[in-house]
């Protein structure tokens, strides 16, 4: 993760911003949930009540109202509503929160006055035999007419539908005893003491009954007085529903606007990273010199700067949009759940740590193998790319059926460990779905008692189950990162890996910098071991190559011929001695200016997808056509290049594979021409040509080069007979210095490799000296 996050540093102002809109889009989110509860508490049960205070009533209801309040309460009710022309009293307050204090205020008198205006028929006679001290069945058998003829008040009678426990309804009788109360207060039978008393009787009832039952009693009180004022409880209803559902198109409005923009930054971000990881990746690998080439195979380099580096940029666009989102999404549904007070957050607390466990064991069954899985990817990069690159190699020695056999084996290890890790994952999202699920009946399960007890109402149970699934949702968001995490920390470790790599080949601190060379190139006592290896590569080698002078190394096979001449383009670096250039050590040298100055021709001719003139031109871009046709002369490549239709346009494959190998060298041996260096450097590169075309070509290179240090290792003798001075190699050492005149003469190995290759004739021995050599 640490790996993950520092690639990220650079865009930290993006992030910010991201975290910004995330913010905003949780909040949100987060919203809806509670406009969803409003919607089903307030807008259908509550028939779009908001408030306990009713908006309208009618002069008598707004007299009766008062019959519970205290003197203070009588003073700031009568200051909360103005009398209208229609002989109603019309609330004037219309600031929400002071609406608010006005509900918490008036809960008391008005939900106790309201239901003294319906009271049950059997709690009626029960309330007036408590009050006369007698028993409640001397009232059962009296009707409520002949009651209010005893009491001396006519009784305002209504029905009204009520639950039953098993879910059926049934009408029963209401009294209005709202005037009863009146009377005695009119002849001094009830004072405020008693009112208070009975208020207190209320609140204890309230408690009893819930916040719940008080705000629907609450809002079914100033929805009888609305309707009774002739206000239309429907419009009022409809028009609540409207604004609330523009209220929460507008807020998911909102939240689509910002995670269509969050989607944009974090997927540019993730393009930045990757396109900087690629950038470092191959800013690196150009300075690496074989040592480190040899560390890392082709095949991991390229997985590494293509596969891993994708999955770093495509975790980085996920974590920016879903792991940014989950913290902020889940501290923000815990804060709402602990706002509704419903009291079944441990309910979450056990999803979570339940959740929690089930991703551990997950991730520790799969961890181990997304490693393997990189490596396995590695494999099969490797195979398929010797399979394709050996491809006439391995169909000229019948090897299809072993090389298929091959490849099937790495592409089936790699199969088989992602087919383990996935089936692993594949858990995670039907576990997760059987969590959130039993997560949703745990809720309501708890909640319907809340609900039957009247501490809870049924919006406020859907908000909390959103809540909840926001919350589980968040985690469910975590680990599906789990999933790519250690995948990408792959990644990026074996990212690392390489851009960590310590570079044998280094730039000096102070380089120096030449414009202009003579080509004085010398090696003084120079040793060379390869790393890792016991023995040297090469030991003593002395000599020095002159401007205008051909230097030709010649050897048998592995005797470290290539090894001296990459040590001059510091394709390695001398372990003992020095190689200098014009006096100057080469590693005190700017390595762009040093190799600037050499043209260099590897034994295997490598050419790059485009055409053939912008292979010519890849050490000189500035070479002209002129210089472009007279390379290709001089290297014998314009006769087959003049006879293509698109001539130097013609196209290069990849590899140059749409030519031959003897087309591919001398292409490669006129792009270093085309260079114009002051140091020509051929590996083996006439040993693709015929002695024909090699003997045209050394010819025609003769009088180009003039002011030009030469230095050709060959196999064959006939390529550096004229050459101005030899060195023989034999097991890494110089065993010969001179010309081939005098080579002849004094060294054993030159003369029979001489021998080896050319008859006495062309070598002009005479026959006793043949004789003598036969013998």
């Amino acid at each position: 993760m640490k790996k993950i996050f520092k690639n990220m540093l650079p865009y930290w102002k993006s992030i910010i911003l991201i975290v910004v809109v995330l913010v905003i889009q949780a909040y949100c989110d987060l919203a809806l949930p509670t406009y969803t509860a409003d919607i089903i508490d307030v807008g259908i049960q509550n028939k779009g009540i908001e408030h306990i205070l009713p908006q309208e009533m009618t002069s008598e209801e707004y007299e009766n109202a008062q019959l519970f309040m205290t003197k203070e309460e009588k003073t700031l009710w009568a200051s909360s509503y103005e009398a209208t022309q229609h002989k109603t009293y019309e609330c004037s307050v219309t600031d929400k929160d002071t609406l608010d204090e006005l509900d918490s205020e008036f809960a008391i008198p008005l939900i106790l006055n309201y239901q003294m205006s319906q009271m049950e028929e059997d709690q009626f006679k029960e309330m007036l035999a408590t009050q006369n001290g007698q028993d409640v069945s001397g009232y059962e058998q009296m009707s409520l007419e002949q009651i209010g003829q005893m009491l001396g008040t006519e009784l305002s009678v209504s029905e009204k539908e009520v639950e039953q426990d098993d879910g059926s309804t049934q009408t029963v009788n209401c009294v209005d005893v709202r005037p009863i109360f009146e009377a005695m207060e009119a002849s001094g039978q009830m004072d405020e003491s008693a009112v208070l008393s009975m208020r207190d009787s209320m609140e204890d009832m309230v408690e009893t009954m819930g916040d719940s039952m008080l705000t629907s009693t609450g809002a079914a009180y100033a929805a009888a007085c609305d309707e009774d004022a002739g206000l239309d409880l429907a419009k009022i209803q409809t028009a609540y529903l409207w604004k609330k559902g523009l209220q929460m198109a507008g807020l998911a409005a909102v939240m689509m606007a910002a995670a269509i923009f969050v989607s944009y930054l974090a997927s540019k971000v993730g393009a930045g990273v990757g396109r900087s990881l690629r950038g470092r990746l191959y800013e690196k690998v150009m300075h690496f010199s074989n040592a480190e080439m040899g560390h890392f195979s082709t095949a991991s380099l390229i997985t590494r700067s293509t596969n891993d580096v994708q999955q770093i940029q495509m975790v980085t666009a996920v974590f920016l949009r879903m792991l940014a989102y989950a913290p902020i999404i889940g501290i923000g549904g815990i804060i709402k759940v602990v706002q509704t007070k419903a009291g079944m957050g441990w309910l979450i607390v056990v999803a979570v740590i339940v959740i929690f466990a089930f991703v551990m064991i997950l991730m520790g069954a799969a961890m181990p193998k997304f490693k393997k899985m990189q490596e396995k990817v590695d494999d099969v990069n490797l195979v398929s790319r010797e399979i394709l690159t050996g491809l006439s190699v391995i169909r000229a020695f019948r090897r299809e059926d072993k090389e298929e056999e091959r490849f099937d084996g790495v592409n089936r290890e790699l199969t088989k460990t992602m087919l383990f890790t996935n089936r692993v994952m594949t858990l995670m999202m039907p576990g997760m779905m059987m969590i959130m699920y039993a997560l949703t009946v745990a809720i309501v399960w708890v909640a319907a008692k809340k609900i039957d007890l009247g501490v809870m109402q049924v919006g406020s149970m859907t908000a909390f189950i959103t809540y909840a699934m926001l919350i589980v949702m968040a985690f469910l968001m975590l680990t599906a990162m789990s999933v790519m995490l250690p995948r990408a920390g792959v990644a990026a470790d074996r990212i690392d890996e390489v851009l960590n790599m310590d570079i044998s080949i280094k730039e000096a601190e102070e380089p120096k910098h030449v414009e202009k060379t003579a080509g004085v190139l010398k090696f003084s006592h120079v040793d060379f071991t390869y790393p890792g290896s016991k023995e040297a590569a090469i030991m003593d080698i002395d000599f020095t190559a002159n401007p205008g002078q051909t230097t030709a190394i010649i050897g048998s096979t592995g005797c470290g011929k290539s090894t001296i001449v990459n040590l001059i383009p510091r394709l390695y670096d001398v372990t003992e001695g020095s190689i200098t250039l014009d006096g100057t050590d080469i590693r005190e040298l700017s390595m762009k200016d040093l190799r600037q100055q050499i043209g260099f021709v590897p034994q295997k001719g490598v050419l790059f997808s485009g055409t053939i003139a912008s292979n010519l031109r890849l050490g000189n871009k500035d070479a002209s056509d002129a210089d472009v046709r007279q390379a290709a002369q001089i290297a014998q490549a314009e006769d087959f290049i003049e006879e293509k239709s698109e001539k130097y346009d013609a196209p290069i494959a990849q590899g140059g594979t749409n030519v031959s190998g003897g087309q591919k060298q001398r292409l490669a041996i006129a792009r270093a021409i085309a260079k114009h260096p002051k140091i020509f450097v051929f590996d083996d590169s006439f040993s693709a040509l015929d002695l024909k075309t090699d003997a045209k070509l050394r010819k025609a290179l003769s009088n180009t080069v003039q002011d030009s240090t030469v230095i050709i290792v060959a196999q064959r003798i006939s390529t550096i007979l004229h050459a101005d001075q030899i060195l023989v190699l034999d097991e890494g050492q110089i065993v010969g210095k001179g010309t081939h005149e005098e080579l002849m003469k004094t060294c054993t190995v030159y003369q029979e490799i001489a021998k080896s290759q050319m008859s006495a004739k062309e070598l002009g021995l005479t026959d006793g000296e043949e004789a003598e050599d036969h013998e």
